[in-house]
């Protein structure tokens, strides 16, 4: 529970101020030894902490998952295999994995969902990273539109569906190969656009280096970078904005 809820939860005699208070005296994180769980983050920056799930022994991933659904209420977790998912999901069943993201995650149904987020890809092949952008967005409570496969070697399809992304908040640009899709769309809309290279392409691509290389070096302005393949990275980032974007139209 974070403070809102467990001030509301004493206004509404749900629990008491005693019960309050016990967890007001807690440490801003929880220590396990292997891990120190920011319990405190979603406090001081409004979401809560989020589990890289790759490298992690068995039991520390587990036991991560099963503090924070105690604490939170929900999970969620990136680049998670297929193996870590079963495991996880022997201990806690209402765990949810989907392998092409690699997203594993425990989600209040709930949830409300506001203002918009374009996600865009190049290609086919890219959207693996955006959806680990799109689902994180979603998880933070964002609408997100997907437009998946609109790259420049077809600049029509990106055309027809140009209504949609300029009416969101921010856009998110995916693309490998040689990374032109950012800047197409930095020249279309009035709103930030977040670049994902990918990892997407043949030998001279160099793992995402050009697509990077290209975004970072994008003439269109309003176009910010984040690390190739680094779809979590931007899912955030475009959260935070959409959120702002929400407050100004209120």
């Amino acid at each position: 529970m974070d403070t809102n809820e467990i001030l509301r939860k004493v206004k509404n005699g749900e629990i008491s101020i005693e019960e309050a208070e016990k967890f007001f005296r807690k440490q801003p994180f929880e220590e396990l030894g292997y891990a120190k769980l920011d319990t405190h983050r979603k406090v001081r920056s409004g979401c809560s902490e989020v589990v890289f799930c790759s490298g992690k022994a068995d039991e520390h991933l587990v036991k991560i998952y099963e503090r924070l659904y105690q604490a939170e209420g929900e999970v969620l977790g990136t680049r998670a295999s297929k193996e870590q998912a079963e495991l996880v999901k022997s201990k806690i069943p209402e765990v949810e994995y989907d392998p092409l993201s690699k997203i594993l995650k425990i989600e209040k149904k709930d949830k409300k969902h506001i203002g918009k987020i374009a996600v865009c890809t190049a290609g086919t092949a890219d959207i693996a990273v955006a959806e680990e952008a799109a689902q994180t967005a979603e998880f933070f409570g964002n609408k997100v539109e997907r437009i998946y496969d609109v790259g420049v070697s077809g600049l029509h399809r990106l055309l027809s569906r140009v209504d949609v992304v300029q009416s969101a908040n921010c856009v998110i640009a995916v693309a490998g190969m040689e990374g032109a899709l950012a800047s197409v769309i930095g020249g279309l809309v009035d709103k930030p656009v977040i670049a994902v290279p990918t990892s997407v392409g043949y030998g001279a691509s160099m793992n995402g280096i050009s697509a990077l290389l290209t975004m970072i070096n994008s003439c269109a302005n309003g176009i910010a970078t984040v690390n190739i393949d680094n779809g979590y990275g931007a899912g955030y980032i475009a959260s935070q904005i959409n959120r702002l974007g929400e407050c100004n139209h209120e």
